[in-house]
């Protein structure tokens, strides 16, 4: 059989699961933008605080391309390294209160380069089963024994901590992705704590909470720059041994071309932002936003857990037809059973566009496939 058959019956038996994707274009501006020429609303993006569009980051952006050029041309530790990346490392690990940051191409690639690095076959990992891909994919890399607990489970942690003696690892989403819920980070922090173990926690989806007090216990802050920040990259923020260990052992950033300068500049504007007044009237229209359509929730991530891979895509297909864009999530992304639509609110939508989604998933939800 020919690669190509191979991938043709692969894709055969994707497509007749229900379970086929294709790469859609969406020409837009902020949360508004058209597919086939028609104007839809997006409530799909991770674009939180709506500041990949904000003039101060767009400049930002256009500055760093005119005095850096529009690449690196190089790994940071070869010659790639400019003085925005720095400055951006500076200021990120100001922002999460520790020694220090290292950018990373992506978020998922810093979660990658820090079990990858820290892991062996002598330490533990203890991982949340609703941890994001990144994280699922960073234990196979680490060489370590693996323990998933339970979803937010302390006393499986605790079980897994106090069964073994050396180096572990407890890592874990703060927000979770696909169920827009929070991590008890308080109760994690406390048990890594009495155990000497080292938590390593993806702030990525932390547009809002929790807040993270890590006083007493190593921690590495794992974020991104493509969410809330509106531009591309990740980074780790912690102790600097650690970021220096990092630096020294992470793959993915020893044989990584630098991030552009672009993306550093954005990043470094849109952070400024985020730490002013103006951030914080972001992310409290951002609280509001969410209180219309799911008041109390505590992140903007949304999920509406229809079961039934059909019913969901059809949802989602009536949902564009009234100009509203909101993703079908399906098996492998959620479990086999939960496929949902997964609503994601941004401080750039209005309270109108917001009401108008409100009374299309009211209608939506009674029609099945």
């Amino acid at each position: 059989m020919s690669w190509r058959t191979w991938a043709e019956t692969e894709g055969a038996a994707i497509a007749s699961a229900g379970l086929w994707r294709r790469v859609r274009d969406f020409d837009a501006r902020d949360v508004v933008g058209t597919i086939d020429g028609r104007q839809i609303v997006s409530f799909a993006s991770n674009d939180y605080l709506g500041l990949s569009h904000h003039p101060a980051v767009v400049a930002a952006a256009q500055a760093a391309a005119q005095t850096w050029g529009a690449g690196a041309g190089s790994a940071r530790l070869i010659a790639g390294s400019r003085p925005i990346h720095a400055r951006l490392e500076n200021e990120l690990a100001a922002w999460k209160q520790t020694e220090r940051a290292l950018l990373f191409a992506s978020g998922f690639a810093a979660n990658l380069g820090v079990l990858s690095a820290l892991g062996a076959p002598d330490v533990l990992v203890v991982s949340d089963e609703l941890n994001h891909a990144s994280i699922i994919d960073a234990c196979r890399l680490s060489r370590a024994r693996i323990v998933v607990f339970p979803h937010r489970d302390v006393d499986a942690v605790e079980d897994a901590l106090a069964h073994h003696d050396g180096r572990a690892i407890v890592v874990t989403d703060s927000v979770f992705s696909m169920d827009g819920d929070i991590a008890p980070l308080d109760a994690l922090t406390e048990v890594c704590r009495r155990h000497g173990a080292l938590l390593v926690v993806d702030e990525a989806h932390a547009v809002l909470d929790p807040e993270l007090d890590v006083a007493g216990v190593e921690c590495l802050r794992v974020g991104t720059l493509s969410k809330f920040l509106g531009a591309v990259g990740g980074f780790v923020a912690g102790p600097g041994p650690l970021i220096d260990l990092l630096t020294n052992r992470a793959r993915p950033f020893i044989f990584t071309t630098a991030g552009s300068p672009a993306d550093a500049g954005a990043a470094l504007a849109a952070l400024h932002i985020v730490r002013s007044e103006e951030g914080d009237r972001l992310r409290a229209k951002l609280r509001t936003l969410i209180d219309l359509l799911a008041p109390g929730h505590r992140s903007p991530i949304i999920p509406v857990v229809m079961g039934e891979e059909e019913r969901v895509l059809a949802a989602a297909a009536n949902l564009l037809d009234r100009g509203f864009l909101v993703p079908a999530i399906r098996p492998p992304s959620v479990p086999p059973g939960t496929a949902r639509l997964r609503i994601t609110l941004s401080a750039a939508h209005t309270e109108e566009q917001v009401d108008g989604l409100g009374r299309a998933l009211a209608e939506v939800r009674g029609v099945r496939a």
